[in-house]
């Protein structure tokens, strides 16, 4: 593969990777692809049984020397530790996830890697994701004005009441005193974004699309059609934060209510959508 290395970005990407042999090269292939390259990136296998770890050592040998690394896990222990994973294996000062099962546009590093930069008090970014259909065609994507994006502060209120930080959006400081909670499966990024927000850090986001979604986030394949476990999830992140001090009793209670009223919207629409689909 033709693959040449200009100026980089100070960014390791962390991939946590299980059963992906059929979609990781796509998303490997749209880092590769940025106008401004990550220094590395990190694939971490959790435990896979079939033959992801044999294909991530294909895409490794597919790439220079030194630009993909591939971490083994010596057990399944879910995408939070297989972060982690990364994340301690990081050699740059700031980390951006991606799913593998998902992509990136090919300015997203460009725009978020340099308004970071030029703002060191963010200490977390997102943005916006595009859902993809089958059809949808990706071969002209739109070019973004780099120096005209803006990323507005998600407050520790806004952030409690709704998740806008999807995790192949997510942009963050390696130094950050905060890790995903080893072992929790559901919301584990949730509950690390409200840490590090609760915790006095500033976080941020972008109305642009630059990251592509290939699955709905409820009701198809992966962990975010367990919608009931999500919502166990949402809630032990909410009794977390209210055992560290992060809120009152009094909010912690309006949270749960809150989080049950949207749990149950939300299964009526992933019913529906079954339902128009003959499932």
């Amino acid at each position: 593969m033709s693959f040449v290395f200009g100026s980089q970005a100070r960014v390791s990407v962390v991939i946590p990777c299980y059963r992906c042999g059929d979609t990781i090269e796509r998303a490997v292939a749209s880092i590769a692809g940025q106008t401004l390259l990550p220094v590395e990136v990190i694939l971490v296998d959790d435990s896979s049984p079939d033959d992801t770890l044999s294909a991530l050592f294909q895409i490794q040998a597919n790439y220079p020397k030194d630009w993909v690394n591939v971490i083994e896990s010596s057990e399944n222990r879910g995408p939070g530790t297989a972060r982690n994973l990364g994340w301690d294996a990081a050699t740059q000062p700031y980390i951006a996830f991606l799913d593998s099962d998902d992509s990136w546009h090919p300015q997203k590093i460009e725009i978020q890697y340099g308004w970071m930069r030029v703002h060191p008090d963010a200490s977390l970014t997102g943005h916006a994701c595009r859902q993809l259909g089958d059809g949808d065609d990706l071969a002209v994507e739109k070019k973004f004005q780099t120096e005209t994006a803006q990323f507005v502060p998600v407050s520790k209120g806004s952030l409690l009441l709704s998740n806008c930080l999807s995790t192949p959006s997510v942009m963050l400081r390696t130094d950050l005193p905060a890790r995903l909670t080893e072992g929790k499966r559901h919301c584990e990024d949730y509950l690390l974004w409200l840490e590090v927000v609760c915790g006095g850090f500033s976080a941020y986001r972008c109305d642009w699309p630059l990251a592509y979604l290939y699955k709905a986030p409820y009701g198809e394949g992966g962990l975010s059609a367990q919608i009931w476990k999500m919502e166990q999830g949402q809630l032990d992140a909410y009794r977390t934060l209210y055992r560290k001090g992060c809120f009152g009793l009094a909010n912690y209670a309006l949270l749960c209510v809150w989080s049950w009223l949207r749990f149950g919207r939300r299964l009526m629409k992933t019913k529906l959508s079954l339902s128009e689909k003959g499932l």
